[in-house]
């Protein structure tokens, strides 16, 4: 599982040049689900993701969480993460997991990320279009395999 974090002031996912969904100061994860990735690894990057310490307090030092901010998470589904471009020109995206078992597995992020402030998210295998107002910028890649942390 990969998810790709940023900070932002302001985030939005349009579907047909209708607003979906957008939040103001928070979190946009971009969330990929590869063959194989289970509750553990949603259980294990919520959990890191909800008690992040990267908004500034009055020192200007990131010492505060979403929750502590009382931030909005925006989460897109984002498949091409898992995009394997060893050979050729165009990425391959076997590793992807199917739409059935990943649509059941972002529902379940969906309820875990509720525990750390208000989500939002786009719709799944939608062209979307995702509208990132990056803060800092601070943008931090995080992997779980078998419901480990990688990085």
């Amino acid at each position: 599982m990969k998810v790709v974090l940023q900070r932002v002031k302001y985030g939005k996912v349009t579907v047909d040049n209708k607003v979906i969904s957008e939040i103001d100061e928070g979190i946009v994860l971009l969330w990929g689900i590869q063959k194989g990735d289970s509750s553990q690894d949603v259980d294990v990057l919520t959990h890191k993701i909800g008690n992040l310490r990267i908004f500034s307090d009055e020192f200007n030092k990131m010492n505060k969480s979403i929750q502590d901010i009382n931030g909005e998470i925006l989460l897109v589904s984002q498949f091409t993460l898992l995009a394997n471009t060893s050979k050729g020109n165009r990425p391959s995206f076997v590793e992807a997991e199917s739409p059935e078992t990943a649509i059941e597995l972002l529902k379940y992020v969906f309820k875990k990320l509720s525990d750390y402030g208000i989500v939002k998210q786009g719709i799944f295998g939608e062209d979307m279009k995702v509208t990132i107002h990056n803060d800092g910028p601070v943008t931090i890649i995080l992997e779980s395999k078998k419901g480990k942390l990688k990085n």
